[in-house]
């Protein structure tokens, strides 16, 4: 339990000698925008992820199958806009790969952006689950969680991915010292399922006693605060803004 709690403490107030430097903070708070994004497009443009593509591609099945509630164009749409989203960040990842504050920080510039404008047009427009609206939101935000993803994977801090939690809930279990394992991590990744949690909860709250546009509100405000961070982060060429 102690090591655990250790682990999560150096997640949250990384050492400056870590490799990763103070990257997995801002990490977590990607992984909280991911889960009010989520919790938006599912709750309010129907049944559709524009960050989980797992799911995206079971629900195309169902929508194939005939299930009541899924759309094959909605999930297709998620997906080209995710697909094109990595595309995009990848560019960015690689053109700034000398400098993993830079890829961040870029990548957020974008990200913002987009869940801004989808934000807009959502407090605007009153998005429903059918019609140009619902397709140019998940267009928007699909193109955001797919630069996210991508710069994520760039920068390839462990168990941080900010969309993806099932490799996260394998290792809590197999690498657990009951299975045989070291046990380590444990406090980083229950910290990442603990922050996808919170942004799914504060996301499903909003939409159901707020408003449906309040998600992306409040992860605008999010990628924002983590973007002027990110940029303050450029201005250092410690050891581990390099390339891993």
């Amino acid at each position: 339990m102690l090591v655990a709690l250790r682990d999560a403490w150096t997640t949250v107030v990384p050492d400056k000698k870590d490799r990763h430097g103070p990257l997995p903070p801002l990490m977590l708070a990607l992984t909280v925008v991911t889960g009010l994004v989520d919790a938006f497009s599912y709750l309010v443009l129907g049944h559709v992820f524009v960050a989980n593509m797992t799911g995206n591609v079971v629900f195309s099945g169902f929508a194939i199958a005939g299930a009541a509630g899924f759309s094959l164009s909605a999930s297709l749409a998620a997906l080209v806009a995710f697909g094109t989203g990595a595309l995009l960040g990848g560019r960015v990842a690689h053109g700034a790969r000398a400098h993993r504050a830079r890829v961040l920080h870029l990548a957020l510039l974008l990200e913002t952006a987009l869940v801004l404008a989808a934000y807009v047009i959502a407090q605007t427009a009153a998005p429903t689950r059918t019609g140009a609206v619902q397709y140019t939101l998940i267009t928007l935000l699909g193109l955001a969680l797919g630069v996210q993803n991508a710069a994520a994977r760039a920068l390839a801090v462990p168990d941080l991915t900010t969309t993806v939690l099932t490799l996260t809930i394998t290792g809590v279990a197999a690498d657990s010292r009951v299975a045989g394992g070291p046990g380590g991590r444990a406090g980083r990744r229950v910290l990442s399922m603990a922050a996808m949690f919170t942004g799914g909860l504060v996301g499903a709250v909003a939409v159901l006693h707020g408003g449906p546009a309040l998600p992306l509100l409040f992860a605008t405000l999010l990628l924002g605060a983590a973007t002027l961070a990110a940029f303050t982060l450029t201005r250092t060429d410690a050891t581990w803004t390099k390339p891993l």
